[in-house]
């Protein structure tokens, strides 16, 4: 099956939200009052697929969560950035660094706190479990896969085959 996204081969970059993305928002609270959060191995191997694409990928979170910092290392992501209140002045300092425009980025959120990057950014999509104002957002597009299982590869994953073999719809 291959993914119903709409997508532009001109992507350079992908700039994803964390929680609600790369997990299914959903966190893991021990005894102890330490915390966890699952994230699906689908989703990395996508941040991997993407950089060895030269797709570039960023996550710009509202939280702090130690697998941003594990992803940065593992990945050298074009940017981490961890207890982000207002997200749109980084992604655009993210553009001014890397040389880009608008059309050249995709941005991925789920939540109030992502809605001006997504309508900043040349390609906006989420995921069904996105919160009611993110889903009202025109041009907005949505995963068939779910938030912590596969959102963020599914992305990737039509971006590659649309840069490689065009199996994604053009716009």
């Amino acid at each position: 099956m291959h993914s119903r996204l709409k997508l532009s081969p001109e992507i350079k970059l992908i700039v994803s939200d964390f929680d609600g993305i790369f997990t299914d928002n959903s966190i893991y609270i021990f005894e102890d009052g330490k915390s966890a959060k699952k994230v699906s191995y689908k989703d990395l191997m996508g941040v991997s697929v993407a950089i060895k694409n030269d797709i570039k990928v960023a996550i710009i979170s509202g939280s702090h969560a130690g697998a941003i910092g594990t992803m940065n290392e593992k990945f050298e992501l074009a940017g981490a950035f961890q207890g982000i209140r207002e997200k749109l002045p980084v992604l655009k300092e993210l553009l001014e660094k890397n040389g880009l425009k608008p059309s050249e980025i995709l941005y991925l959120g789920d939540d109030v706190n992502d809605i001006e990057c997504l309508k900043y950014a040349g390609f906006s999509v989420s995921v069904k479990s996105a919160n009611r104002k993110v889903l009202e957002l025109e041009n907005l597009q949505l995963t068939e896969a779910p938030a912590g299982d596969g959102a963020f590869r599914e992305v990737v994953d039509c971006l590659v085959d649309l840069k490689s073999a065009n199996l994604c719809p053009k716009l």
